[in-house]
């Protein structure tokens, strides 16, 4: 402010826009009107859009094929008849190209006891195998996200596919 400037020089009353100096007389009371502002933040939710997540399942038949084994056990009986001789040591157990062999030893009481070998059961194993399909259905899952504007329109949608999915 400049000297000749008429604010500068004339008094001003309380809550001027001129400031805050009153002047008040001896003896006399002069209220001020203190003023002070304040600030507060109100939050309020507002509702932009809604997401939407579904899921749908996928079915994918299939053939699955494998090969299966199975075993098949022949068995002939072959007759030998023979007395063993005296002190010869009974046969045993045995596996020759393939075949297990298992004697068959029956004691007889003639005037003195002889062992006779009665026959020999042989067994033959055989493997087969057969290829078989059977049709199965696999069932898969993915999940379908949507966005929602307030208004009920979809705004964005995306799909997220079993091959982009992690597996274990």
């Amino acid at each position: 402010m400049s000297v000749g400037d008429r604010a500068a020089t004339e008094p001003h009353g309380l809550g001027t826009p001129f400031g805050t100096a009153a002047e008040v007389a001896i003896g006399e009371e002069a209220i001020l009107s203190l003023i002070e502002e304040t600030a507060r933040i109100e939050k309020r939710a507002v509702e932009t859009e809604r997401v939407r997540v579904s899921t749908r399942t996928d079915a994918v038949d299939q053939v699955l094929r494998e090969t299966l084994r199975s075993d098949m056990v022949g068995v002939t009986r072959v007759p030998i008849n023979r007395t063993l001789a005296e002190g010869e040591a009974p046969p045993v157990v045995r596996t020759e190209a393939g075949v297990t062999i298992i004697p068959v030893l029956e004691e007889i009481l003639v005037v003195e006891k002889r062992l006779v070998l009665k026959e020999e059961v042989h067994i033959r194993r055989t493997t087969a195998g057969e290829d078989v399909e059977m049709p199965v259905t696999l069932r898969r899952q993915h999940a379908v996200i949507e966005r929602v504007s307030p208004e009920g329109h979809v705004t964005e949608q995306a799909a997220t596919h079993p091959s982009q999915e992690p597996t274990t």
